[in-house]
């Protein structure tokens, strides 16, 4: 429910539709291609005062919350920034979602919430997004966030995953009063947060700042512990755990199939990001050097990852970068924003192309990639167009380094060490109830990439924090 006064809705919305727009400052691409510092510069508070006083507060439900998969009280917290009261503006976003400070920064506001303002009709959005990135900066240099926590239950509860479905797990679970330790099989907690979002998009202070108030309230972390190798499941409960959730996301990158993709030079996505992006302390063990990176590099692929690595590459060094898609721009699935600032720091496109082969020089590096001319055919089962091979339309692409940004697949082996846990497609783990993460396997939950696929992060944080419910339910039956 809105917490904007009574009095406050008759506001004169024409007045406000009419107020000026001021787009997201970014720092200049010659300048931020230099390193990977945050690109948007952020909200001071008169911008952010300003800005809030542009929403014209909906009647319940506001489209906005609709559109967010966390259903934050957004007209609320506008109203709340603009009368400069930011701190509470900050606890609205903690009432619905445990990582308000991250999906501030990630959600691709443009599909969700600022999709859904209704300015967008005639005018420019609210940017929602940034406005909770300020709210949350403003309360952790002000009055910094402190998890509340009940009593001890005396339970004991393990999180495998420590991404953002664990991580919001966790922060339910500390709040409910149980023990909690969450496993990873990375050396730091974040998951793809740390392990896949480069710190241009996202900065790791802000992460580590969430982890850092988990670990205030109790939460202990063990790392590089694969859960399913390194222990598993039966032994967490052996252990005296009396419920796991697993929230381990999908990070198996899919394989193109094609001749030369194991040559040197070609790299999957995760480990160039991984070793592009992290601070060398948090390095996995196997990845514990940059890229051996040429100057021109090839990243193969149309989503958010592409474009990650696009930008990574450019920053570590790359003079010419290109992006190579087998169908054309209005396909691809990748978020605009973040594909127009790769294209203003240098990347370059090249549609209908795929390639079908990586060809090795003399020293028996990666030299080329070959591709194929392709068209679009007919729409698949989904809708979108098939790209069909354009026959004898073969050529080559000198390259040094490729990168393949195909997307992701589940880790099968969770299901494989885990008896009584049902899975399906590969591997991803089978829910018996959607709305509250329950599995085939009692007192085990699961929520995230691990269970729906590859998702957003908002929509991760939202399966843990509603798994988090349903184990505490599950822990308070438990004699």
């Amino acid at each position: 429910m809105q917490a904007v006064p009574s009095e406050f809705l008759a506001i004169d919305r024409k007045e406000r539709v009419n107020r000026p727009f001021r787009d997201l400052s970014l720092r200049a691409p010659d300048e931020r291609v230099c390193d990977f510092e945050d690109v948007v510069i952020s909200f001071d508070a008169e911008r952010a005062k300003a800005e809030a006083s542009r929403c014209i507060h909906c009647p319940d439900p506001a489209p906005c919350m609709v559109a967010c998969p966390t259903h934050n009280d957004i007209p609320s917290a506008m109203w709340l920034i603009e009368q400069g009261r930011f701190k509470e503006s900050a606890q609205i976003y903690h009432q619905t979602s445990s990582l308000p400070e991250i999906c501030g920064r990630v959600c691709p506001h443009e599909q969700l919430c600022q999709g859904s303002c209704v300015l967008n009709k005639s005018h420019q959005p609210v940017l929602t997004g940034q406005l909770e990135v300020f709210a949350l900066e403003w309360e952790h240099d002000n009055d910094p966030f402190v998890i509340q926590k009940a009593p001890a239950s005396g339970k004991k509860v393990a999180i495998v995953g420590a991404g953002p479905a664990g991580m919001s797990c966790a922060h339910l679970m500390l709040e409910k009063g149980h023990e909690v330790t969450v496993f990873d099989a990375k050396p730091a907690p974040g998951g793809l947060m740390v392990y896949g979002i480069p710190n241009f998009k996202l900065p790791k202070s802000a992460l580590f700042s969430k982890w850092s108030d988990l670990e205030k309230a109790g939460a202990k972390f063990v790392g590089d512990t694969y859960i399913g190798k390194d222990k598993t499941i039966d032994q967490l409960f052996a252990e005296g755990y009396s419920a796991v959730f697993v929230g381990v996301g999908t990070g198996i990158d899919a394989k193109m199939e094609v001749p030369g993709e194991d040559l040197p030079g070609v790299y999957e996505a995760t480990d160039f990001l991984i070793r592009g992006n992290v601070d060398m302390e948090y390095l996995p063990k196997d990845k514990g050097e940059r890229p051996q990176m040429g100057k021109r590099v090839a990243v193969i692929g149309g989503g958010d990852t592409a474009s990650d690595c696009l930008r990574t590459a450019l920053r570590i060094g790359a003079e010419e970068v290109v992006c190579l898609y087998r169908r054309t721009e209005k396909e691809m699935p990748g978020g605009k924003k973040d594909r127009q600032m790769a294209k203003d720091e240098g990347a370059q496109y090249r549609f209908l192309t795929q390639p079908v082969q990586f060809i090795a020089g003399p020293d028996g590096r990666l030299a080329a990639v070959e591709c194929i001319e392709m068209k679009l055919g007919e729409p698949d089962a989904k809708g979108r167009r098939k790209p069909v091979p354009v026959e004898g339309s073969n050529f080559s692409i000198a390259v040094d380094t490729a990168i393949k940004a195909l997307g992701y697949w589940p880790d099968p082996i969770i299901g494989k060490t885990t008896p009584g846990l049902e899975v399906h497609d590969w591997g991803l783990v089978t829910l018996t109830d959607k709305k509250t993460g329950a599995t085939t396997r009692p007192g085990v939950f699961a929520g995230g990439d691990g269970v729906t696929g590859p998702d957003l992060v908002v929509t991760a944080m939202v399966a843990g924090r509603k798994a988090a419910e349903s184990m505490h339910k599950y822990l308070s039956e438990l004699k």
